[in-house]
């Protein structure tokens, strides 16, 4: 029994032992990827506020009066162009419709019934056998009879514009904006139903100072964030606004950017924008950037081990930034892969650039 319990204190020792040797030595390196600083000429950027709006905003409204039977989107959906959005009520309609084919055919029969009198009496007055009043009274009857089937196919073709119009469909591709009507509800010719915006044409509206025009290109690609996701996109300046505040003297540009999910009119976006003339910076991958705090921070290698340092950007540039800070200078290693799960001085092992 005490030869059970010396050994098992012996297995006790030596565990503990071991855990003291693993902690001493420290995590094994971490194994990073590292890419060089280079220098480039870079305009600083300067970031404002916009606002998101759709360029293209559509009232759809319908063309005939009825009872809404199905309302196939709600406010956020996406539509495709083409798609139904509100359909009505067209029992009434479907009846009018058999009816007009109904008359058609009697109107086809009479047309059959006039061709045959027609010929009859064309034959007989060929031979002279009847007047000329009752010849051109069998054609008259034989050619109305033609004009009253065509006058019955026009609202027959009129009746079936109504029936497609009583499905009221997407002009574009979009997204609902409002709803303006609901199943059961009567509406009249012109009502809105729905309002949509075009999903090609997304744009930030953003006020500049008139002084930054200067540096501003149109066709130019320019970095946003999206504030309430913190979602980075890329936009491209396509116009500025012929208006001027009067008062602010601000002039806004218009920037198209890509289609956004969850995204809503009004919603704000940081705008960044060249505010100055080319100058040379320090320029380094996105990649290499991480955040603590809400500030920036890249790692570079130094004898063997990870150190952090701040950095200021003054431009984005796609997946690169460029910095200002003077000890971020162009030959230098700054760690791109690996570098979310560093600590500072802790060792590191470069397997890559």
């Amino acid at each position: 029994m005490r030869y059970l319990r010396r050994s098992c204190k012996a297995l006790v020792v030596i565990a503990l032992l071991s855990c003291v040797n693993v902690f001493a030595s420290g995590p094994p390196p971490a194994k990073v990827v590292v890419d060089k600083v280079v220098s480039e000429e870079v305009a600083e950027n300067q970031s404002v506020i916009g606002v998101l709006y759709y360029e293209r905003v559509s009232e759809v409204s319908t063309d005939v009066s009825g009872l809404v039977k199905e309302v196939n989107v709600v406010e956020g959906d996406k539509v495709a162009e083409g798609d139904i959005l509100v359909r009505l009520d067209t029992e009434i309609l479907q009846r009018e419709i058999s009816l007009a084919r109904t008359r058609i055919t009697k109107a086809e029969l009479r047309i059959e019934n006039a061709k045959k009198d027609y010929r009859r009496v064309q034959e007989i007055y060929q031979k002279s056998g009847v007047s000329e009043k009752v010849y051109d009274d069998a054609l008259y009857t034989y050619q109305d009879a033609i004009k009253e089937k065509q006058l019955l196919e026009d609202n027959l073709e009129k009746l079936r514009i109504q029936e497609r119009r009583s499905m009221i469909r997407a002009p574009f591709s979009g997204i609902i904006l409002s709803k303006d009507t609901d199943v059961g509800g009567w509406v009249q010719q012109g009502s809105m139903l729905v309002r949509m915006g075009a999903s090609a044409e997304l744009y930030v509206k953003a006020p500049v100072a008139e002084d930054m025009l200067q540096f501003i290109t149109m066709g130019e690609e320019v970095e946003i964030v999206i504030n309430a996701f913190d979602r980075k996109v890329r936009g491209k300046i396509v116009n500025v606004d012929p208006v001027a505040d009067v008062r602010t003297k601000n002039v806004f540009i218009k920037i198209n950017i890509p289609d956004q999910p969850l995204v809503a009119e009004n919603m704000s976006a940081t705008v960044y924008l060249s505010s100055g003339p080319p100058r040379s910076y320090s320029v380094l991958r996105r990649a290499a950037l991480v955040k603590h705090q809400g500030n920036d921070f890249i790692y570079t290698v130094k004898e063997g081990k990870a150190a952090i340092m701040p950095v200021t950007i003054i431009a984005y540039l796609g997946d690169r930034v460029a910095v200002s800070d003077p000890y971020i200078v162009p030959g230098m290693d700054v760690v791109v892969e690996g570098n979310e799960r560093l600590r500072p001085d802790q060792a590191v092992t470069i397997v890559g650039e």
